[in-house]
């Protein structure tokens, strides 16, 4: 049975042998078109859940162990490399304070220099 086209390799360009749906010369190939389509959108991931990990790290540091909340200065955390545009979400209380919070801690914003740094309280399973 002779083939009346030539197919090429999707991701290199070689002409492809075999059966007749077959879109890469080879595995290597495969992998790497297909790593290649999903790069862009993987590293947009990566690097959002990178700067959400740090900004925990940066709460969590400062809250000193054992305490419930502390209060700090909005600028230390920038010096820290802390971006507020990255949380994962926003608590409202019944007094209609909004915490923002990068996993397990948040901060409340306390005039325009100083955050009240809280950490969540576990919740009881079941």
């Amino acid at each position: 049975m002779s083939e009346s086209t030539n197919r090429n390799c999707l991701a290199c360009g070689k002409i492809v042998k075999g059966r007749t749906d077959k879109k890469f010369c080879d595995d290597y190939c495969r992998n790497n078109y297909n790593n290649r389509l999903k790069s862009a959108s993987i590293n947009l991931v990566r690097n959002i859940n990178n700067a959400l990990g740090k900004n925990r790290r940066i709460l969590e540091s400062n809250l000193p162990p054992g305490e419930e909340t502390t209060k700090v200065r909005k600028e230390k955390l920038l010096e820290q490399g802390f971006q507020f545009k990255y949380l994962t979400h926003v608590y409202t209380n019944k007094k209609g304070d909004q915490y923002s919070f990068c996993y397990d801690y948040g901060y409340l914003p306390i005039g325009s220099d100083w955050l009240l740094l809280v950490k969540r309280k576990s919740q009881p399973e079941g």
